[in-house]
């Protein structure tokens, strides 16, 4: 019994979070089935780690146990770099079970270290020895948050509202790595609040980034892009209009499902050929407005020639128009009639060089 009320008392802001973290999921309609179910193992994981670790330093305080301490010790290790790779799992789509490779290597290292000892080891005396890979474990973890903060930040919309939650998500991991050489065994207390605070922020600002976006391309909707026009006018220095050809052809002898998969695989093209201050919206059924900030005519024509390089390996084409800062176009309104303009001149040009006009 006093061994439950000392896990509640530790563990108690954990649980709240891991509650609210439930609710969430509970009432959150954006989210569809497979990702919340995913979330779903990830409380559970945070929740059975907390658990573990407990009764780790609680036996420790008992002192003995060693070869049970040893088990939950490489439970622990191999815990939270598993955790990461289902965060990508369940965070991006793309993600696949490989990502879980490193996690599961270092699982099986430290299962050997349970009979060799070449991780950790817990000497007479109770204490933690760290054997000739002691730090492995906290390298994968680092490796795991740089490669985390890539895949997220390169699958964003690259504006500061969606990276900064992802490099707030990210902290708090390394926190993990940094902490225990400063804290020492103290920060076991709080380790896995650590873990459920990151990913119920990240979670949170996910939902709020969801009504700005739109949610069959992922893309930064037409509110958001009013948003970004009337807040960060003085910034924008070139539009670029982008129009889909022939999506009606697809949506008439492929149905609206084809003609979906061609809309998300252009979106696709869109967000790998952008780069940082470069920003995607879709504002209505095939159209697409990119927003650059301080960029030059170069940075926009690079961008223009990147997006045709992707999209001609595709099966779809689009037309495209662009308009810079100059003397004839001083406001973004301008820049944005002159840009379709040019989009619409361009788009004549493909249907008359095809014979379509749809």
């Amino acid at each position: 019994m006093e061994a439950f009320s000392n896990y509640l008392l530790q563990n108690w802001a954990l649980i709240l979070i891991l509650l609210a973290f439930v609710i969430m999921l509970k009432i959150t309609v954006f989210l569809d089935k497979k990702t919340v179910m995913r979330m779903y193992v990830l409380i559970v994981a945070v929740f059975l780690l907390s658990i573990i670790v407990f009764i780790e330093f609680y036996l420790a305080d008992l002192g003995g146990y060693a070869t049970t301490r040893t088990i939950m010790m490489a439970i622990r290790y191999s815990a939270t770099p598993i955790i990461i790779a289902f965060v990508l799992f369940t965070l991006v789509n793309k993600a696949r079970w490989y990502v879980f490779i490193p996690s599961l290597v270092l699982t099986a290292v430290n299962i050997v270290s349970i009979f060799t000892g070449i991780v950790f080891s817990i000497d007479d005396d109770g204490n933690l020895v760290r054997g000739f890979l002691g730090y492995f474990p906290y390298i994968v973890v680092g490796l795991y948050c740089v490669f985390l903060v890539y895949v997220l930040i390169k699958h964003s919309n690259k504006q500061a509202a969606e990276i900064i939650p992802i490099i707030f998500m990210c902290f708090a991991f390394v926190s993990g790595l940094i902490l225990p050489f400063v804290l020492g065994k103290s920060y076991s207390v709080i380790f896995c609040t650590t873990i459920a605070i990151a990913l119920f922020v990240y979670y949170v600002f996910q939902i709020l980034q969801l009504t700005k976006k739109d949610p069959l391309t992922g893309l930064l909707n037409r509110q958001a892009y009013y948003s970004m026009v009337k807040n960060n006018a003085k910034e924008i220095t070139a539009i670029i209009s982008i129009d889909m050809n022939g999506l009606k052809v697809i949506n008439d002898t492929g149905g609206h499902a084809a003609g979906d998969k061609a809309l998300t695989t252009l979106a696709f093209c869109f967000t790998k050929a952008s780069k940082f201050k470069q920003t995607i919206y879709r504002i209505g059924g095939d159209e697409f407005v990119i927003v650059c900030r301080k960029a030059s005519e170069q940075d926009v024509k690079e961008l223009i020639d990147r997006i045709n390089e992707y999209v001609a390996e595709t099966k779809y084409s689009c037309s495209i128009g662009y308009c810079c800062l100059s003397d004839s176009a001083t406001t973004v309104k301008e820049m944005l009639r002159q840009s379709d303009e040019m989009m619409y001149q361009v788009k004549a040009e493909h249907y008359a060089k095809t014979g379509n006009d749809r």
